[in-house]
């Protein structure tokens, strides 16, 4: 059947001669594969155009429930992100976040509120045009809601942030994995911020570097399929 739903893309990769894999985000069915035909060379340039990561479209697809990639019919921009493309640093922190959900978001089925912090957070790098340095710490912090490893600010107050047990703590634990002395206050700011006062958020290098191996470290304790993120290092070397 023919169905067609809004969408963002993950993940853009050549199939065969004819045709492109391209991996989305939809908010009614979730995470689905997609083969596209006609995209590559110089009369499939716009439709390609629309493929890039992070891309917010409409598409129509031809779906049949289990298959492994449906079949892309049609596909139109639903928001232009020009203010993205054009501008380096959150080009590569697009791709950044791009890597991250690709490797992360799993859901076969629709949720709305996933989608909808997405899209949301997409249109906000889009416009903003302060703390944008900032940006991928607190989209990073902000997703483990959706993916079921918020952390649990009771006790909030305390010392120590156990990265293991995703909760506050009196005690140093026991373990190694836990967030240092010296990131904590910047740790528990992220609590209270948003996107809309992302700009009061000040972080030097070294406690943006800090919180972002912090997150990349809780990431990877609580999702056994998570590895390392390949365009990390060019954020480093971007803020560096």
């Amino acid at each position: 059947m023919l169905i067609t739903t809004k969408a963002i893309v993950l993940r853009t990769v050549k199939y065969s001669d004819k045709a492109s894999a391209v991996t989305v985000f939809t908010s009614d069915y979730g995470r689905i594969g997609l083969v596209a035909y006609g995209i590559s060379g110089r009369k499939g340039s716009g439709k390609a155009a629309l493929l890039q990561p992070l891309s917010l479209v409409e598409l129509t697809m031809s779906y049949h429930p289990g298959k492994e990639l449906q079949q892309l019919k049609e596909v139109r921009s639903e928001t232009n992100l020009a203010g993205i493309s054009a501008h380096p640093l959150k080009n590569a922190i697009a791709l950044f976040i791009a890597e991250l959900l690709s490797k992360t978001l799993r859901q076969q089925e629709g949720e709305q509120d996933l989608f909808d912090f997405l899209h949301h957070a997409l249109e906000w790098l889009n416009e903003s045009q302060e703390g944008i340095a900032n940006f991928h710490i607190i989209f990073m912090y902000k997703l483990t809601r959706f993916l079921g490893f918020e952390p649990n600010t009771e006790l909030r107050d305390a010392r120590w942030f156990d990265l293991m047990n995703g909760c506050y703590s009196v005690n140093r634990p026991l373990h190694v994995h836990f967030v240092q002395p010296e990131l904590m206050p910047c740790f528990t700011a992220m609590t209270d911020c948003n996107f809309a006062t992302l700009q009061h958020l000040r972080l030097s290098r070294e406690q943006r570097n800090g919180l972002l191996n912090t997150l990349l470290e809780y990431y990877k304790l609580h999702l056994p399929e998570f590895h390392t993120l390949q365009s990390t290092a060019i954020l480093r070397e971007l803020f560096n």
